[in-house]
């Protein structure tokens, strides 16, 4: 698939939600949102909600980028805008009211929607847009899982005992950073900080026996999640039997998010498959995760969340029992389950649920 050809799907759902609202053009400014409809481009300085350029695209093809003369070079040359067919319209830092100003002069009748703000805003339209991912979309996510699996592998591997959670975290940057990727979040815990916290930040503590890795990772756009762990000292049947039965919750959450199901079916599934194996209370510890993609989760499914999975959809669960985590992202599609995350590295364990075999990363022991 060319990135004409994504470019094009991506209008026409664009225009669905201005048909759908009454709307002559919609305003996209968001980080994610402008990554999703530039096939991976980037319209930030920092990490963020928001971003220096926005992509105005109106109900009869015009499209147009709003930006500042200190972005407009590099939307220009790096991000490809005008080849993309976006005509820049540029201000100095200062004109505050120019992004304004230009939207109602390319769009008189002012009914625009925006991706943030009160007025006319369809944030949420183009949130479900993204959801079925393009196969375009697809080979960029499995690349971004790839270097995202191997880098975290590659850093908990060279963890040592008397390592920091801080240098351990500060490893994984430097090799994220180094295929091009960002650091959305990045969590570490040593020892009974794994049995303490759900969303370990990163501290000075000295690894002894045990360490969890993880985190958020974004490629083109794209958000990969996923976490490994180590024992210096060997893992106990207790832990052994504990980590197959947090797997398999995983894979059978995996497996429910299956296309045309609801999101509140497969999170009942997880449940489910919590209390048969002994860990019902640990369900209500931490939420599972979810949907993912542009967004380090689009949702974080609870019994109220609306909705229908889509084809295509990227999801991230993260169940955990007090001790054990296992998450990695994956594609649910009317065929089958596909891996964005998955070991490469890492020593493998196979899982049969429902019929369906997954490979998984193992405990890593380094005894």
């Amino acid at each position: 698939m060319t990135w004409q050809e994504e470019l094009s799907i991506k209008l026409g759902r664009l225009v669905s939600i201005m048909e759908k609202h009454d709307l002559d053009a919609i305003y996209l400014k968001r980080q994610d949102n402008f990554a999703w409809l530039t096939c991976g481009g980037i319209n930030y300085v920092g990490l963020g909600e928001m971003g220096n350029c926005g992509l105005l695209v109106t109900r009869g093809g015009e499209l147009y980028a709003v930006t500042n003369k200190i972005e407009e070079a590099r939307m220009r040359d790096e991000e490809k805008l005008e080849e993309m067919g976006f005509a820049i319209h540029a201000q100095t830092w200062y004109e505050n009211a120019f992004e304004g100003e230009t939207i109602n002069r390319l769009v008189p009748s002012g009914k625009v929607g925006r991706d943030h703000g009160a007025a006319n805003n369809v944030a949420n339209d183009v949130k479900l847009a993204r959801f079925s991912l393009t196969e375009a979309e697809i080979e960029r996510y499995k690349e971004g899982g790839y270097l995202t699996a191997k880098a975290i592998e590659e850093t908990i591997s060279s963890v040592r005992p008397g390592d920091t959670e801080y240098e351990t975290i500060g490893r994984l940057v430097g090799i994220i950073r180094s295929h091009g990727m960002d650091v959305v979040s990045a969590m570490c815990a040593a020892d009974e900080r794994i049995y303490n916290y759900r969303h370990p930040v990163p501290t000075g503590k000295a690894i002894r026996s045990r360490v969890q890795l993880g985190g958020n990772m974004r490629y083109k756009g794209l958000i990969i999640c996923c976490t490994r762990l180590l024992n210096f000292v060997p893992v106990t049947p207790e832990l052994r039997a504990q980590y197959m039965a947090n797997v398999e919750i995983d894979c059978t959450l995996m497996l429910a998010s299956k296309p045309g199901n609801t999101f509140v079916s497969a999170l009942e599934a997880g449940r489910a498959a919590y209390e048969a194996r002994g860990y019902g209370e640990e369900f209500k510890k931490h939420h599972q995760g979810g949907p993912i993609g542009y967004a380090g989760r689009d949702y974080r499914v609870d019994f109220s969340t609306p909705g229908v999975i889509a084809e295509n959809q990227a999801f991230c669960w993260n169940p955990s029992i007090t001790g054990t985590k296992s998450e990695d992202t994956v594609i649910s599609t009317s065929s089958g389950i596909i891996p964005v995350s998955r070991p490469i590295i890492a020593p493998k364990i196979t899982v049969e649920i429902g019929g369906h075999t997954f490979v998984r990363p193992d405990i890593w022991e380094c005894c």
